[in-house]
């Protein structure tokens, strides 16, 4: 009799657990979709977010490029120049000159 009470106790026991490993397992299933749903909703709340930002600086900034090469625009930008951007200016009127001059070249000597 005692044995047969072990044994109830036993598979009490064994079933619990079953049914406690089914319903965690259950449980980390919802978890884990309702993760992946929030990685989604992540995903598609940020990819919405980037388009609403582009539309409000599309909408809201106007660039404006002025290119201005008069003689006085050249040498208001030198003035404001530190000495190595002004270095690197003369470099470049050196090597446009080089190119300009050997590009001339033949063209000089058959006149």
């Amino acid at each position: 009799m005692m044995s047969e009470e072990v044994k109830k106790i036993f598979l009490a026991g064994l079933g619990a657990a079953a049914v406690t490993a089914e319903k965690s397992k259950q449980i980390v299933d919802e978890l884990v979709k309702k993760g992946e749903l929030t990685i989604e909703q992540g995903k598609n709340l940020n990819e919405e977010l980037k388009h609403n930002v582009s539309e409000k600086v599309k909408e809201h900034v106007t660039v404006n490029v002025t290119r201005s090469c008069d003689a006085q625009s050249v040498a208001d930008a030198v003035a404001k120049m530190s000495p190595e951007e002004l270095a690197k200016v003369k470099e470049e009127i050196s090597r446009r000159e080089s190119a300009d001059a050997q590009a001339g070249a033949p063209e000089d000597a058959g006149k």
